[in-house]
C-alpha cells in the first residue's frame, strides 16, 4: 500500500516538472515568436551655420541632443554667415543658424525664411600682439580701428563674408577707412584659422568672444585688448529656410529645430556651455 502510495506521489510529481517545462517552452517560444518592431530610419536635415559656432564646440554638445531627441540625422555645414544665407535663398539648407542681423532680415522680408528666432549672443572682441604695439585698448572699437589704420599695424581680417566680417567692414565704413596696404591681411578662412594667423603674423583681428575663449590657450602671444562696447553686440538667431523653395526641403525637422534652440533646457544647456572651463558662458542665452 504505501509502494502504491509512493509511486502515486512520484508519477505526479513527474507530470508537474513536465507541464512546467512545456509552459517554459511555450513562453519562450512565444517571445522569440513576438515580433520586434524595427526602429525607423532616422531622417536627414541640413543646417548652414557659421564657423564660430562650430569652432566654439557649441554644436558638438547641441547636435547629439537634437539628433537623439527626434531621430534626426543633421548635416551641419559651417560656413561664413553669407554663405550660410545664400544656401537659404537657394534652397540649399533646411535651416540656418547666423549671426548678421541685418543680412538676416533681408531674407525675412524676402520669404525665404521663415519662423525667425533669436537664440543666443556674445560680443565682438579686438585680439592683438601681447605687446600691443598699436597702443589700442579701452571699449572704443571705432576709435581703435582707426588708429590701426594710422599705423598700418598688421590687422588680420576674415574676408569670408561671414558675420563677423560683415562686423569688421562696417567698422571700417564707420570711421571712413579703406583699408588697403600691406598691413591688412585677408585669409578668407574661418575663425578659428583666422586667429592662428594673426599669431603668427602678430596682428590684430576681430572675433566672437566664444572662438577665443575656446582658441585662446593655442594663441598665448595673443591678448584681449578692447571689449565692452554697447555696438559690439554679437546675436544669433536661427531660422528655417521657407519650404516652398524646394521640395526637397525637410521643414518638419527645421520647425523641431528652431523650437529644440529656444526651449527651456536647450537654453540652459547654452548658458552654461564653457563655464567650467572657460571660467565663463561662451554664450548668453537670448530668447524672444
Amino acid at each position: 500500500m504505501f509502494k502504491k502510495r509512493y509511486f502515486a506521489v512520484l508519477f505526479t510529481f513527474m507530470l508537474l516538472i513536465l507541464s512546467a517545462c512545456g509552459n517554459s517552452d511555450t513562453k519562450d517560444v512565444a517571445v522569440k515568436e513576438k515580433k520586434v518592431e524595427p526602429k525607423a530610419a532616422p531622417t536627414e536635415m541640413i543646417l548652414a551655420t557659421t564657423t564660430s559656432t562650430q569652432d566654439s564646440g557649441l554644436l558638438d554638445v547641441l547636435i547629439p541632443m537634437f539628433e537623439k531627441e527626434n531621430n534626426v540625422k543633421v548635416k551641419t555645414i559651417a560656413v561664413g554667415t553669407g554663405q550660410a544665407l545664400e544656401m537659404g535663398t537657394k534652397g540649399e539648407a533646411d535651416v540656418l543658424l547666423v549671426h548678421a542681423p541685418k543680412s538676416e532680415q533681408v531674407l525675412v522680408d524676402n520669404g525665404d525664411a521663415i519662423n525667425y528666432k533669436r537664440v543666443m549672443y556674445n560680443d565682438f572682441i579686438l585680439v592683438g600682439p601681447s605687446d600691443n604695439p598699436a597702443g589700442v585698448s579701452g571699449d572704443d572699437i571705432n576709435a581703435a580701428f582707426k588708429k590701426l589704420a594710422e599705423t598700418q599695424a598688421t590687422f588680420v581680417s576674415r574676408g569670408d563674408d561671414s558675420g563677423t566680417h560683415k562686423k569688421e567692414l562696417g567698422i571700417w565704413t564707420t570711421g571712413n577707412i579703406q583699408p588697403t596696404g600691406d598691413w591688412y591681411v585677408s585669409t578668407g578662412q574661418g575663425m578659428g584659422q583666422t586667429l592662428q594667423v594673426a599669431a603668427e603674423k602678430k596682428g590684430y583681428v576681430l572675433t566672437d568672444r566664444a572662438t577665443w575663449l575656446a582658441q585662446s590657450k593655442n594663441l598665448s602671444d595673443l591678448k584681449i585688448v578692447v571689449e565692452g562696447g554697447k555696438d559690439l553686440m554679437n546675436i544669433y538667431h536661427v531660422m528655417q529656410v521657407n519650404p516652398e523653395k524646394s521640395d526637397i526641403i525637410n521643414s518638419k525637422d527645421a520647425e523641431k529645430f528652431v523650437e529644440f534652440m529656444i526651449n527651456k533646457d536647450t537654453q540652459t544647456v547654452i548658458e552654461n556651455f564653457g563655464k567650467k572651463e572657460y571660467g565663463e558662458s561662451l554664450f548668453v542665452k537670448y530668447t524672444e
